[in-house]
């Protein structure tokens, strides 16, 4: 890949809503968060999204392993253990007992299934085991770059489609809906250009987005045929996650930073993260997991409330 395609590629994979601690409404005040790193495991080749599965307590890192666009069966995804970082196994790895992944992206889970998005495809593991239990083939969609995954209210599948293509065009971005394996395009257009991370938010009953094209992070209720501004920030957004208590992280390759939006306000919580893809966000003891893509390594954050 010529320097310019690259760029333009790690920008769009610069995107998944789970999350920490009371409605962010104007009327509650809440306590300021900091940030402390506490450990990293490395060892990963393009390391793009990390999953926190409250069940288990363990994250799930999609490992590249590889050209984003490229059908190589190289890639995998690794369990590291929420209480010992420093520990990571395979759980499922292109090439053997009849797995296929290409270059996974973002994840979410629904019961026992992991599904993961794959460049046109979105494949379902099984969580525990890592057994391929299932593939969606949106290729018939005209699926180009599908990025990030998240679970609706109902138990639907919603996977962005950033629309990049190889010589670094990028078309109009949509999101598709994926319930009893039926596949609908519930957003498409200009207005959800560079589409990618995505999270449920129940605080407000949307769905939030955060885009690799322009500056805004923004606000989605299906059926619109326009998304809204939440926030104005560095952009270059790519992974996006909703805590309980109505805040909002999202990481951003345009500063190498997470930010905090609390009450429509964006602040910097974790700066210096070169490459910060898809964020997860360990709920139990408040750690953010920052995949850096271009390190090969996974960063974990320790948040804390101040006075």
């Amino acid at each position: 890949m010529r320097p310019a395609i690259r760029f333009t590629v790690l920008v769009a994979l610069a995107g998944c809503s789970r999350g920490g601690e009371a409605p962010a409404t104007d009327s509650v005040v809440l306590r300021p968060l900091s940030a402390a790193l506490t450990s990293e495991a490395g060892g990963f080749r393009s390391p793009e999204s990390a999953r926190y599965d409250p069940d288990l307590d363990v994250f799930y890192i999609s490992n590249m392993d590889g050209d984003p666009f490229e059908k190589d069966g190289r890639a995998s995804i690794v369990i590291v253990p929420a209480e010992s970082l420093s520990v990571m196994r395979v759980l499922a790895e292109g090439g053997r007992v009849g797995v296929t992944l290409n270059a996974p992206k973002g994840m979410t889970l629904i019961g026992d299934t992991l599904w993961v998005a794959d460049i046109d495809v979105v494949r379902g593991f099984h969580r525990r085991t890592g057994a391929p239990v299932a593939t969606i083939d949106l290729a018939g969609h005209g699926a180009r770059f599908l990025n990030d995954l998240a679970t609706g209210p109902q138990g639907a599948l919603y996977v962005t489609d950033t629309g990049l293509e190889p010589g670094g065009r990028m078309a109009a971005g949509r999101i598709f809906r994926i319930s009893v394996r039926t596949v609908t395009e519930v957003a498409r257009g200009e207005a959800f250009r560079g589409a990618n991370g995505i999270a449920w938010q129940d605080t407000t009953g949307k769905w939030l987005l955060a885009p690799a094209s322009g500056t805004a992070v923004k606000t989605w209720v299906e059926g619109d045929s326009l998304p809204a501004d939440l926030v104005t920030g560095p952009g270059q957004y790519d992974g996006i996650e909703a805590l309980r208590d109505g805040r909002i992280l999202v990481s951003s390759w345009a500063d190498s930073a997470v930010h905090l939006i609390t009450h429509g306000t964006m602040s910097t919580l974790i700066a210096g993260v070169s490459g910060p893809a898809d964020i997860g966000y360990d709920l139990r003891r408040g750690v953010v997991a920052v995949p850096r893509l271009l390190e090969g390594k996974v960063s974990f954050f320790q948040l804390k409330a101040g006075p």
